[in-house]
């Protein structure tokens, strides 16, 4: 099976699975779920297309096996993550700027966690860059552990074994497989959305508080504010 590359040739699932096997799974799936290494990796289209090649046999590992090695090692990212956010804290916030680490992402991702608590944990599963960055902040704000270890499994199982099942049983559809580039474009269009509605979201209420705040203004001030 020939898929076309999302990204660079070495970042498309078919590629990393073919050169890699499973190893190479379980590893960009613990990466992607609490290094800050691992926020560009292609995990929701990797667990798609897993699921997809055991259903047609290219890859030689029970589909039970799987989904149990992939959840665990979602699980097991997540855990490091929090521990590094325990022990880093605040001075994550101060990091400066790389090719690789962005404060934007870190900012992003606190807002998610402020804004949807513990489940946070679970939803940010499913939204790319976020995944990787909301354990780490879990850990900064030292949230309750054994309530972190409930949502994570949680998390770790609906996403891991989810995507995964959804590949296996979508492989079986000849449709899929002759359409099994425009799927995983599909698949990564999909997983942003949830950052671009989040993004619009966040760009209205900021919009709606500086309305607010200029109508607060004497009459003389509003335009002075507008400018700013």
């Amino acid at each position: 099976m020939n898929t076309l590359a999302l990204g660079p040739s070495w970042l498309d699932p078919d590629y990393l699975i073919e050169t890699f096997g499973l190893i190479g799974v379980l590893v960009i799936v613990f990466a992607e779920s609490g290094l800050l290494i691992g926020f560009f990796l292609p995990g929701d289209s990797l667990l798609f297309t897993t699921g997809l090649l055991v259903t047609t046999g290219v890859l030689d590992t029970p589909l039970w096996l799987v989904c149990t090695l992939v959840v665990l090692s979602a699980i097991i990212g997540d855990q490091v993550g929090y521990l590094f956010g325990r022990k880093v804290g605040p001075a994550l916030f101060k990091r400066p700027d790389s090719r690789l680490f962005k404060q934007e992402n870190v900012e992003k991702a606190h807002e998610f966690f402020e804004k949807h608590g513990p489940k946070s944990l679970i939803l940010a599963r499913f939204v790319p860059i976020v995944r990787t960055f909301t354990p780490i902040i879990a850990g900064v704000s030292r949230m309750n552990y054994r309530s972190f270890i409930t949502f994570n499994i949680i998390g770790g199982v609906l996403w891991g074994a989810g995507v995964t099942l959804l590949g296996a049983s979508l492989g079986k559809i000849d449709f899929v497989h002759e359409h099994i580039e425009a799927i995983l474009i599909l698949i990564v269009l999909i997983s942003v959305v949830p950052i671009v509605i989040e993004y619009l979201r966040a760009r209205s209420q900021s919009k709606k508080a500086a309305a607010a705040t200029e109508e607060g203004l004497p009459p003389a001030q509003r335009g002075r504010h507008a400018k700013r």
